[in-house]
């Protein structure tokens, strides 16, 4: 690879942010949300296998701390234009409501899963299932443009 070819791949990023912010939004949304995936799983796995907690409430303990850790780095990095990099509590209130239908996706995803196959695997597809339903409810309710 020539340095040429290699300077340009920054100038291609930067056009490809500027032709479709919504796709890198989704991007950093979706990254941001590996991070938070780990940490629910994490704190689903303590609490059901390790503290014996049923599912319900090891969904609501891991979503809670996700979900804080999730508008954190959302206000700070994805959404930083829309949330001037604040965190504010009213904000807060806003994204914990609009993720609870993302959790509320997520919640049947792995009740339902966890009849046909392991809790874990369940949990991993449920997981996918609310990533839609909460980057559209960010994107469009808690952090549009004012």
């Amino acid at each position: 690879m020539t340095r040429r070819d290699s300077s340009s791949l920054p100038a291609r990023l930067l056009q490809a942010w500027r032709a479709n912010p919504v796709a890198v939004k989704a991007l950093s949304f979706g990254l941001i949300g590996v991070i938070n995936s780990a940490v629910d799983f994490a704190v689903f796995a303590l609490g059901y296998y390790y503290f014996g907690l049923s599912i319900l409430a090891s969904q609501l303990i891991a979503w809670s701390i996700a979900v804080t850790g999730s508008y954190v780095m959302n206000s700070t990095i994805t959404f930083a234009a829309e949330s001037g990099r604040r965190l504010e509590a009213r904000a807060y209130v806003t994204f914990v409501f609009a993720q609870v239908a993302g959790f509320l996706a997520n919640t049947a995803t792995v009740l339902v899963a966890s009849l046909f196959m392991p809790v874990w695997a369940g949990k991993l597809l449920a997981i996918g299932a609310s990533f839609a339903v909460n980057f559209s409810l960010s994107h469009f309710v808690v952090f549009r443009r004012r």
